[in-house]
């Protein structure tokens, strides 16, 4: 299958703005970036909302201070795109400093009225072999 390049692209700067805005806990920009009916299964194993990942930011129960990407691969099509990666982070949940190596897979999906969101997601811990 040929991923159209102007796809992949775009989908890398999205990720790169959706990274931007969970470090400064921008809710209006994840507000745009994130579907209205997300499912997003944390590394725990909960089943999120939209609801849950906005409120966590705007809260101030999660606070990240650092989130390093790397080993990025995307799957495009012009209406759908899978990305896998991994993610380097630090930060507080809940007020307890934490750091972790997870991978997030992400599913964006494009439509006309409110163009590309991350419709699922999942995370889980890197375990180094």
């Amino acid at each position: 299958m040929h991923m159209p390049s102007h796809v992949v692209d775009q989908i890398v700067a999205l990720e790169e703005r959706l990274r931007i805005a969970m470090l400064a806990a921008d809710c209006d920009a994840l507000d745009q970036l994130i579907a209205a009916d997300l499912i997003f299964t944390d590394h725990m194993g909960r089943v999120l909302s939209k609801a849950d990942d906005l409120d966590a930011h705007r809260s101030g129960l999660l606070k990240l201070d650092h989130l390093q990407p790397s080993e990025m691969k995307i799957s495009a099509t012009p209406q759908l795109a899978v990305v896998s990666v991994r993610m380097k982070m630090t930060g507080t949940y809940d007020e307890g400093p934490f750091a972790a190596d997870l991978r997030y897979t992400r599913v964006w999906r494009h439509s006309t009225s409110a163009g590309w969101e991350v419709l699922a997601g999942h995370s889980s811990h890197v375990v180094a072999t």
